[in-house]
């Protein structure tokens, strides 16, 4: 994607960070000479040699899985925070604009099964129930259950490039900040709110 320099995000930390936070991403390729796309949940690791992966999966009723092998690439597109950044908030003459912060990965897919669908799916799962108050643990579900998995289609993408924007006024002054930040919050909005919040972060 394009990114002007002055928002390219090159943290993998900060990255790494992001994706696990924002993980409901969007799964890309070419099926039958057409562009698909699927929205589904992904699990990152980062494995000892350093390798990054991707783990999901998506329904076998999806065709979307019958292309994987002949994917040469996969486009998975992470989304932060956005928010409408209104002219009126700065002390000089401008345009408005749009503050977001989005990940791109690319790398190559490749179907799992058998133990790695499962680890796969316990990693997914221990995350996500990790705040429930009565958290599922996959080993307690019984083997009637289990057979649901019969219905999806595991994968695992190995990562071989990322790329990064962070959109969030760094072409401003403190002041003009500053105000831009108090604005959004007097907004009162969830995307308002979280973006005020990353350009807190971000310039401290």
């Amino acid at each position: 994607m394009y990114i002007p320099a002055i928002y390219r995000n090159e943290n993998p930390e900060a990255i790494h960070a992001f994706i696990k936070k924002n993980s409901f991403g969007i799964l890309v390729n070419q099926v039958d000479e057409k562009l698909w796309a699927t929205h589904i949940p992904f699990e990152l690791e980062i494995q000892k040699e350093g390798k990054q992966v991707l783990y999901g999966h998506v329904s076998k009723e999806n065709p979307q899985w019958k292309s994987f092998v002949s994917s040469e690439q996969i486009l998975v597109i992470f989304s932060g925070p956005n928010s409408y950044i209104s002219p009126s908030w700065y002390d000089h003459e401008n345009v408005p604009t749009w503050n977001y912060s989005a990940v791109h990965v690319y790398g190559s897919i490749k179907i799992i099964e058998g133990e790695a669908l499962l680890y796969a799916l316990k990693k997914m799962i221990d995350k996500h129930e990790s705040h429930s108050e009565n958290p599922i643990r996959m080993e307690d579900l019984s083997a009637e259950t289990m057979k649901q998995t019969e219905g999806i289609v595991a994968f695992e993408i190995e990562i071989n490039e990322i790329q990064a924007i962070q959109k969030l006024s760094q072409n401003r002054d403190d002041k003009n900040y500053e105000n831009i930040i108090s604005q959004l919050e007097k907004k009162e909005e969830p995307d308002s709110t979280a973006m005020a919040k990353e350009m807190k972060k971000y310039r401290k």
